[in-house]
């Protein structure tokens, strides 16, 4: 029976055996199928023609599949220089990637480019002398701020040649640099160069520390790139200029001329710009003033770039290494830089905080400061180490106060301690005329006659500096002569404290203790301080504040300060002080200044020489002058009987010649009032019977207790004129 026809479910299996019928019907995907399947055939083409075929079943199309795949791995490799390429691109895309990552992150390190700015300059104070030269530079960088245009054009090129020479032409940063320096550094030992243009070098001045790491290189990098965008070429060397560092404290071309050569940057020389040029590279090793042979020839490297780059002509370049620079000799260290300091510590009072440069006009005259220097050095180096004194001071300044010279010590460079103005010492005889003071001003005058004799108070009995005495003798002839014993007894006299009093009035501001000793200058006073108490004898009796400052302005002309007439005001009668004038002018014409004095002028003042001969000093004036000099030793050391009539008064007598020469001689303020007349009786009598009688009778009697007229004075210039007692003795004539 016939079956009947119904829908049946598809078959898929394929009989084996039968691949011709519809039962054959194949769905497995070959390698035609598949994406590419035309290039997949293509292969299998070419492998057909070069493969083995057994048959063309179905195993011969798996054997055609198989074919393929094994064409697909066997395709032509790349050549090894193209792995190469290839590589190096990969490589160098990621470290592009992680060097950008890098430079963005310390970027990120610094303050924000909006934000940048050029940090101010610390300021620079100018000391100037009276003449308006320069004496010191005081600040953290040594030198003004100087305008690329006031310096002559070689000085700028002399960097650029030999610190970067494509320094026109790159945008901060100089790749051919960079390679030329490494490619040289490879070929010497050690680091021969450094690939750093001045942009960036000024970057790590202005921003960065001196640190020598990665970090601070891409920073350097970065703000260099800044520096670059913001300002010009020559306003970047300008700055660069102003702020690179040459050694010896010195920030800056201004500060380094005038550290090395002793002049602005400005006057440099060609072959002094050289060497500036040269010595930034290591300002330790190159200092001219250290290694002058090494400085020399790196300042001929700097002069065969500057040729080769046409920045001086063979000409000037062949001048120049014939005569190469060398440093500016400084005696003694520079005694102006003790005036520098007494500028520095005063400066507060007169200007108030300040951030940009200051000029400061002092008092000092230049050639008084270098007579003052040369004598009391040469002094000491001549007979210094046979007396044993190895240090001095010296003041020396206008009756009005203002210093004309100032020498703190020996040496700066050894010692910068300043003995004129700090050391406190005893000031021994030179202290007496405040015990004479406060005797004139209680009714004793020049001749007023007093007993030099052994004096004895509690347990202490001062001597004189011969050991002799020699009974009554006018105050003219004891302080003339320093007879200590009078002195002590004025000082009983007066009392201790009137002697304090007197001496702090004059301007003496140091501690004075009210004993007996007192009127020996046992108190410890400042040689500053003497000499400004003097200062109101030579004047007429106004009291003196010593001051080195005369205007202070800043860097554009403003006048920030500027001194007025003051002092102290009258402190001393002038009566008074022509009687103090006629005594202390007898100690040049008789006493112990005698060796000091000048011809031809009205000079006074005191010798002093404390216990031991421990310190020595001179105190002495013109009518436009006051000079003093201490010599001593700094640790206390006794010297070898250096007295106050020595060593001091040769000291100060060469520089008083110096100074007042071509002058024309002022007098003495009352002097010629009290003058002594010459080689009177006044002695004689003194030490006659008659003088006794006058000693007890008192002064009131003495007919030389009264000023004389200048008439009677010249008659007595011819015959001694008998006082009273001696024609009631019979004395005389």
């Amino acid at each position: 029976m016939a079956q009947k026809r119904g829908r049946g479910e598809p078959n898929f299996d394929v009989p084996e055996g039968r691949p011709g019928q519809r039962g054959d019907l194949d769905l497995r995907l070959s390698r035609e199928d598949r994406a590419g399947g035309a290039e997949a055939r293509s292969e299998g083409r070419v492998g057909r023609q070069t493969g083995k075929r057994s048959t063309a079943s179905r195993g011969a199309s798996a054997g055609r599949g198989a074919s393929g795949r094994g064409s697909a791995r066997r395709k032509p490799r790349r050549s090894w220089i193209g792995r190469i390429v290839y590589g190096g691109v990969v490589l160098g895309l990621w470290a592009l990637i992680g060097l950008a990552g890098l430079i963005a992150y310390h970027a990120s390190q610094l303050p924000p480019i909006d934000q940048l700015a050029v940090p101010k300059r610390p300021p620079n104070i100018a000391i100037l002398a009276s003449d308006g030269s320069l004496l010191a530079n005081r600040g953290e960088t040594g030198g003004r701020v100087v305008s690329i245009k006031e310096l002559p054009p070689y000085l700028p090129r002399a960097f650029v040649a030999i610190e970067d020479r494509r320094f026109y032409g790159h945008m901060g940063i100089d790749p051919v640099g960079i390679v030329r320096a490494i490619a040289q550094n490879l070929t010497r030992r050690g680091v021969a160069q450094g690939g750093s243009t001045l942009t960036q070098q000024l970057a790590k001045n202005l921003f960065l520390t001196q640190e020598r790491t990665a970090s601070r290189k891409i920073q350097e990098a970065i703000l260099a790139l800044w520096l670059e965008h913001k300002y010009t070429k020559d306003e970047i060397l300008e700055l660069y200029l102003n702020r690179v560092y040459f050694g010896a404290g010195a920030y800056g071309v201004e500060a380094a001329a005038q550290r090395y050569f002793g002049k602005p940057a400005k006057d440099v020389s060609l072959a002094q710009a050289a060497m500036l040029g040269g010595l930034v590279q290591a300002p330790s090793r190159l200092a001219p003033n250290r290694n002058l042979p090494a400085a020399q020839a790196r300042a001929a490297q700097v002069l065969a770039a500057m040729q080769e780059l046409g920045f001086a002509s063979p000409q000037d370049v062949k001048v120049a290494l014939a005569q190469p620079a060398k440093p500016a000799g400084i005696r003694g260290g520079g005694s102006a830089n003790y005036v520098a300091d007494l500028v520095m510590d005063v400066l507060d009072d007169y200007v108030g905080k300040f951030d940009t440069d200051i000029t400061v006009q002092t008092t000092v005259d230049t050639a008084l400061q270098a007579a003052a220097e040369r004598a009391l050095v040469d002094e000491l180096n001549k007979q210094g180490a046979r007396y044993n004194v190895g240090q001095g001071a010296l003041v020396s300044m206008r009756p009005d106060g203002a210093i004309r010279a100032l020498i703190g010590g020996r040496d700066y460079a050894q010692s910068q301690f300043n003995r004129a103005t700090t050391a406190k010492r005893q000031p021994g005889s030179s202290f007496k005329p405040f015990v004479y003071l406060a005797a004139v001003e209680r009714g004793a005058t020049p001749d007023t006659v007093r007993e030099d004799a052994p004096i004895k108070i509690g347990t202490w009995a001062p001597e004189n500096y011969s050991h002799r005495y020699e009974g009554p003798v006018t105050l003219r002839t004891a302080l003339a002569h320093s007879l200590n014993t009078v002195a002590v007894r004025l000082g009983q006299e007066v009392g201790p404290k009137a002697v304090v009093q007197t001496a702090q009035r004059l301007g003496i501001t140091s501690p004075l203790q009210a004993n007996g000793s007192i009127a020996l200058g046992t108190s410890e006073v400042t040689l500053l301080e003497m000499v400004g108490a003097y200062g109101a004898f030579a004047n007429g009796g106004m009291g003196v504040i010593p001051y080195v400052v005369s205007s202070v302005k800043g860097a554009d002309g403003k006048v920030l300060y500027k001194r007025t007439d003051s002092g102290l005001g009258r402190v001393i009668d002038p009566n008074a002080v022509g009687m103090m004038n006629a005594m202390m002018h007898e100690t040049f014409v008789s006493g112990t200044a005698k060796k000091a004095d000048l011809p031809g002028w009205d000079l006074a003042g005191k010798t002093g020489t404390t216990q031991e001969y421990r310190d020595a000093w001179f105190m002495g004036y013109s009518g436009s002058l006051v000079t003093g000099v201490w010599l001593g030793n700094d640790d206390g050391d006794l010297t070898k009987k250096v007295s106050g009539g020595n060593l001091p008064a040769d000291i100060w007598k060469t520089y008083m010649a110096q100074a007042l020469k071509g002058q024309t001689p002022v007098p003495l303020p009352g002097l010629n009032r009290w003058r002594k007349a010459p080689e009177t009786t006044a002695s004689v009598a003194n030490a006659s019977p008659a003088g006794v009688l006058n000693q007890i009778f008192g002064d009131a009697i003495a007919p030389a207790a009264q000023p004389e007229a200048p008439a009677r004075r010249a008659g007595r210039q011819q015959r001694a004129e008998p006082n009273f007692f001696e024609k009631l003795l019979g004395l005389g004539e």
